[in-house]
């Protein structure tokens, strides 16, 4: 693998810590500018908004642009918007660097996942996602128990500071080892033709399966610290192990969806799937036993990452006129299902059903997951099925 390939995660690294490291910071937050933690809360919220919105206006603003000057301008936002919240006098202002560092991550993330696909040969596309999306896995694992230990100690505005300097480093490495003319051999860059190329059911439906997917991992992990507490019973000391473990699972998964998602995306995305259905399920049941359950969290790790090198490398298959605004349109759907799945729980839980009913609200999506990959298997082998001659007429 080209050595860009690991700067593009590094750089996915040091800016997925800053999308998830809210869920440790939010006390310290909303004790700090004087917001009660449901507004702090509000925060994740404008984040993921921005992911959805900011991948295709992004990835449409810089469409021209080389793409080692694209990574660049995005990462410079990026760090300029947390320089400004680190420093934030007040909510609002803070408010506002969240969605700015959305809307560029969300461009980077786009930007990145094409130029990584364009430097390698057809048949390492899905390894090359998966290192790259596997720099978010790895903030879950490190970045984010790190951000939390570190506020703790120092405020969470020391968490910013570190994320800048990070994201520093990551953009330095990306002018290094990236070309200029990095994935520019042949490839489009018109945005009506790009829009032309992504007019296929097949690569919408794709990304109904990117949402579904991620949303029945996503609604179990959002709510997994309460359930780990007041269900299972676990010590609130024991909840970040639970988390990194369901990080390493996801490690995990990604490595094994990497090395099997090029040959068969649709029989990587089934087995993820039905292994994500099973698990959610048994979370459901089973939840009050602490082995179980810790079984539990990391298989729910493990199968919901197995599916990622396929989703984020089939839509390139599908709409291949399209590098740059196909994986925009999937960054959005991931963080539809971000954005939706979370909230789906939430209702469960407001409606007296427990913190189990968001393992099942989990297993629900995850089975429309599935009767959706199940048709795109099927809309798949119809198309290369090889159509019977019609005798001529004697």
């Amino acid at each position: 693998m080209p050595l860009a390939i690991y700067v593009l995660g590094l750089g996915i690294f040091t800016q997925g810590t800053s999308e998830f490291m809210l869920s440790g910071l939010l006390p310290n937050i909303a004790s700090d500018l004087g917001v009660s933690i449901p507004d702090a809360g509000l925060l994740i919220s404008a984040f993921a908004i921005g992911m959805v919105v900011g991948a295709p206006l992004l990835a449409i603003a810089t469409m021209r642009w080389p793409r080692r000057t694209a990574l660049a301008a995005l990462q410079v936002v990026f760090i300029a918007a947390h320089v400004v919240g680190a420093l934030a006098p007040g909510y609002w202002v803070l408010f506002a660097t969240r969605i700015v560092s959305a809307l560029s991550y969300a461009g980077f993330w786009a930007v990145a996942v094409a130029t990584g696909v364009s430097l390698v040969a057809p048949n390492a596309r899905s390894r090359a996602v998966a290192i790259i999306a596997g720099g978010l896995t790895l903030a879950t694992i490190v970045g984010v128990p790190a951000g939390t230990a570190l506020s703790q100690f120092t405020g969470w505005r020391a968490v910013f500071w570190a994320v800048t300097a990070l994201t520093l480093g990551s953009l330095l490495c990306s002018l290094l080892t990236i070309r200029e003319d990095a994935g520019a051999q042949g490839e489009t860059r018109s945005i009506s033709a790009e829009l032309r190329a992504m007019n296929r059911p097949q690569l919408w439906l794709s990304y109904a399966i990117t949402a579904l997917t991620f949303g029945a991992v996503i609604v179990s992990f959002s709510y997994l610290a309460p359930l780990l507490t007041d269900v299972t019973g676990l010590p609130e000391q024991w909840v970040p192990a639970q988390l990194a473990l369901f990080g390493v699972g996801g490690l995990l998964g990604m490595s094994i969806g990497g090395r099997t998602a090029q040959a068969h995306p649709i029989r990587t995305l089934l087995f993820g799937l039905s292994t994500l259905v099973l698990a959610s399920a048994l979370l459901a049941v089973a939840a009050d036993d602490a082995l179980i359950t810790t079984a539990l969290v990391f298989a729910l790790g493990v199968s919901g990452f197995i599916t990622n090198p396929a989703l984020q490398s089939r839509v390139f298959a599908l709409a291949p006129g399209a590098p740059t605004l196909v994986g925009a349109g999937n960054t959005s759907a991931f963080n539809i299902g971000n954005t939706v799945a979370p909230a789906l729980g939430g209702l469960a839980i407001n409606a007296g059903l427990g913190f189990t009913s968001v393992a099942w609200v989990g297993a629900a999506i995850g089975a429309a997951a599935l009767l959706a990959t199940a048709w795109a298997g099927y809309l798949q082998h119809r198309t290369r099925q090889p159509r019977t001659p019609v005798p001529a007429a004697a």
